[in-house]
């Protein structure tokens, strides 16, 4: 099979690069300086939201599913990796395996941000921008089917595809997911990702990146079935192997422990 890669990122403000943008003193506490520049951006369009190229990559997970039987679910990188070292293991990654790429609102956002921070960082990802010219031996495939062309399906953002890329049509992956069964999101959005960075809790943000790219690749199950790619037994065949995956990891992990807690009450 294909081996699929559902992903999700979390980001905070690039504190290094709004002082650098807007000269501000080193003096100056990151928070203040955030704060600085979400006033801005809210006088700008309403909004704190940062721009993709200001958004600080802190964690990049994945659920994966490769050969017969393998599934993982985990964040890339040790706690202690740079944001350059985690998006360039992201795109070792798609290298390796030349995955089935899975999202929801990955092309509206992930997937920016990590070109954008790809470009400050100088990494190389030759497989992932392959559109039909590189040198790997099936390179002529990635003319007609690649990661980056928006109507190509080697990355299928979920929640465009399922608006008819109309963005009036979109909605929350953790509304979709309780309204499918599965347990959407827990503790945490994205709306408090900085706070919890800033208080150091940096493995709540891991853990928390780690079930958004479980319900994403949920989801995505669902879809196959709906669009013919799963009949019936194969779909229960496919939740059942990441139900018992996360049952034995939920042993030793409170997060995984929550999250099948939920998948039980939600069922």
């Amino acid at each position: 099979m294909t081996p699929i890669l559902a992903f999700d990122i979390e980001t905070v403000p690039d504190v290094n690069g709004i002082r650098l943008l807007y000269d501000l003193p080193a003096s100056l506490p990151d928070d203040e300086v955030v704060l600085f520049a979400q006033q801005k951006r809210r006088a700008q369009n309403g909004s704190d939201f940062m721009q993709h190229h200001l958004h600080q990559v802190v964690a990049i997970s994945c659920c994966m599913r490769w050969g017969q039987d393998k599934i993982h679910v985990g964040t890339i990188g040790e706690m202690h990796d740079s944001e350059e070292v985690m998006i360039a293991k992201f795109f070792d990654l798609i290298e390796t395996h030349t995955p089935q790429l899975v999202s929801w609102n990955g092309g509206g956002f992930d997937l920016p941000v990590l070109h954008y921070r790809s470009l400050i960082h100088g990494i190389a990802a030759a497989r992932y921008w392959d559109t039909g010219e590189g040198d790997f031996g099936d390179s002529r495939d990635f003319k007609w089917n690649n990661y980056i062309s928006r109507y190509h399906n080697r990355h299928c953002d979920l929640m465009d595809l399922l608006a008819l890329y109309q963005p009036r049509a979109s909605v929350p992956l953790d509304d979709m997911a309780k309204l499918c069964g599965f347990p959407g999101k827990l503790g945490m959005d994205g709306g408090k990702v900085w706070e919890a960075f800033h208080a150091g809790r940096l493995k709540d943000i891991r853990d928390y990146c780690e079930t958004d790219a479980a319900n994403t690749y949920l989801m995505y199950l669902r879809f196959r079935l709906m669009s013919g790619a799963l009949d019936a037994d194969e779909y229960e065949v496919e939740i059942k192997r990441l139900k018992n995956y996360l049952a034995d990891q939920a042993k030793d992990k409170p997060h995984w422990a929550e999250f099948t807690r939920a998948w039980r009450q939600a069922v």
